[in-house]
């Protein structure tokens, strides 16, 4: 069982509200998603485990048990080609839980016409697999998103 904890600090919204359909349908994986805190804020680690994808705008952790945990940094950021985007570890490094991975300002990537929904995503999991999934209410870095059975 993996528990994945918020890499951000926000509003839990739920995939369904993510304005893009590869996200909003699940097609990626299920998972929920976080309207960020306005402001520079750093994207944490959502678990325990190694960096095994890591771009300006996204990043994949996969844990002891083989789970690859999504953390998606805006919807269409890609096309921000890193701007306003730090990356603060490698590919390929161990992180815990709570690790900072990438800084960003959410209300830049606003200001660049993206929007900053943050989609965080169990991948390739079954829609069955996630528990205590949250879909509302405010949220803490490093509090629980949803637990991985």
């Amino acid at each position: 069982m993996t528990t994945v904890t918020s890499p951000l600090a926000g509003h839990a919204i739920g995939l369904a509200a993510v304005p893009d359909p590869v996200f909003s349908g699940a097609m990626v994986g299920p998972g929920t998603a976080i309207d960020p805190v306005r402001g520079p804020s750093t994207a944490v680690a959502p678990v325990d485990g190694v960096v095994v994808s890591l771009h300006p705008h996204a990043f994949v952790v996969v844990d002891g048990e083989g789970h690859g945990v999504l953390t998606h940094l805006g919807i269409d950021t890609v096309q921000l080609n890193g701007e306003g985007f730090e990356l603060l570890v490698n590919k390929g490094d161990t992180v815990t839980r709570g690790q900072e991975i990438v800084r960003w300002d959410p209300a830049a990537v606003e200001a660049a016409g993206k929007s900053a929904i943050c989609p965080v995503v169990a991948l390739e999991a079954t829609p069955g697999a996630l528990g205590d999934l949250r879909e509302t209410g405010e949220l803490k870095a490093g509090e629980t998103l949803f637990v991985w059975q």
